[in-house]
C-alpha cells in the first residue's frame, strides 16, 4: 500500500474523529435549543420527548412579557462590564507585552511567571477582602467595580498571550520606524498593533468571554443596579423548583453575544491562536 493511500487513509479518520468530536460538543446546546421551545411540563418528562409541540412561553418569561422582571438592565451592565474592561485589558497588555517580548526586561521570564502565578488564586479566596473594601469604599453595587476587578483579572492571561503573539513581529519593522522618528506611542498603535491583530482580536474575545460568564463575583458584589446577566439568570431557580424550559431559555439569549462575537472574530481567532506555533 502505498505512502500516499496511507496518508489519504489517515487524514480521513482525523477528520471523521473530528466531526465527532464537534457533534459531541454540538448537542447539549441543540438539546438547550430545543428544550427552551417547550412548554415546562414537557421538558420535564422523561425520557424527554422530540415530537412535543413548540411554545414561545419560556422566552416570553424571560423578556418579561409574562410579568417576570426585565432582563435588559442585567444585559446592559454584562455588556458595559465585558466591553469596558477588555478595552482597558488591551490598553494596559500592549504596553507591557511589548516589553516583555520585542524590548524584553531582565529575567522576563520572571515576570510572566509572576503574572501567571496571580491566576493559581482559587477566586473565592479573595471574595472576602474584595467584599470589605468594596463596602468601605462604597462602591457595592456599582457596575464601575465590576469593571475594575474583571480588568486586574483578566490582564494576567492577556499578558501571557500578546507576549508570545508580539514575539512574531518583526525587530526590523520597529527599527525602521524609530528611525523615521516614530515614538513608542505610534510604534504601538501603527507599527505593532496592525501586524499582532489577529492574536489581540483573540486575546479579546477571550477577555471578553471571561468578563461576561463571571458569575461569582458578580452574585456576591451586586444588587439591583449592576445585576449581570449570569446574576440574572439564576434568579429563574426558585424555592419551587428548577424551570427547565425557561432557564434554557434564558441560557440560549445570554449566550448569544459571546457566540456571535465567536462567530464574527472566528478568522482573527483561528490565526491568533496559531501564531507562534510554526517557527
Amino acid at each position: 500500500m502505498s505512502t500516499t493511500i496511507l496518508r489519504h487513509r489517515r487524514g480521513l479518520g482525523l477528520g471523521l474523529v473530528a466531526w465527532l468530536a464537534g457533534i459531541l460538543f454540538f448537542l447539549p446546546i441543540a438539546w438547550m435549543a430545543l428544550t427552551s421551545f417547550h412548554s415546562e411540563a414537557d421538558a420535564a418528562t422523561n425520557p424527554p420527548s422530540f415530537a412535543a409541540s413548540l411554545t414561545l412561553d419560556g422566552y416570553r418569561e424571560f423578556f418579561g412579557t409574562g410579568g417576570g422582571a426585565s432582563p435588559w438592565p442585567a444585559l446592559i451592565n454584562s455588556t458595559v462590564a465585558s466591553l469596558v474592561s477588555t478595552l482597558c485589558v488591551l490598553l494596559l497588555a500592549l504596553p507591557a507585552a511589548y516589553a516583555l517580548s520585542i524590548r524584553p526586561v531582565k529575567k522576563w521570564t520572571d515576570v510572566l511567571f509572576f503574572f501567571l502565578s496571580t491566576k493559581m488564586l482559587p477566586a473565592v479566596a479573595g471574595l472576602l477582602p474584595v467584599y470589605l473594601f468594596a463596602k468601605n469604599a462604597g462602591m457595592l453595587d456599582n457596575i464601575w467595580l465590576l469593571v475594575i476587578l474583571y480588568t486586574s483579572m483578566n490582564l494576567p492571561i492577556a499578558v501571557w498571550m500578546m507576549q508570545s503573539f508580539l514575539a512574531e513581529v518583526p525587530v526590523a519593522v520597529i527599527e525602521a520606524a524609530q528611525i523615521d522618528g516614530a515614538r513608542l506611542p505610534t510604534i504601538l498603535a501603527r507599527v505593532v498593533a496592525p501586524i499582532a491583530l489577529p492574536g489581540i482580536a483573540a486575546t479579546a474575545l477571550i477577555c471578553f468571554i471571561f468578563s461576561w460568564n463571571e458569575l461569582l463575583f458578580a452574585r456576591v458584589l451586586t444588587g439591583v443596579v449592576a445585576e449581570t446577566a449570569p446574576v440574572f439568570l439564576t434568579g429563574f431557580i426558585t424555592s419551587q423548583g428548577l424551570f427547565l424550559a425557561k432557564v434554557c431559555a434564558a441560557s440560549l439569549v445570554i449566550s448569544l453575544p459571546v457566540l456571535a462575537a465567536g462567530f464574527a472574530a472566528q478568522d482573527k481567532l483561528v490565526q491568533g491562536l496559531s501564531l507562534g506555533a510554526v517557527k
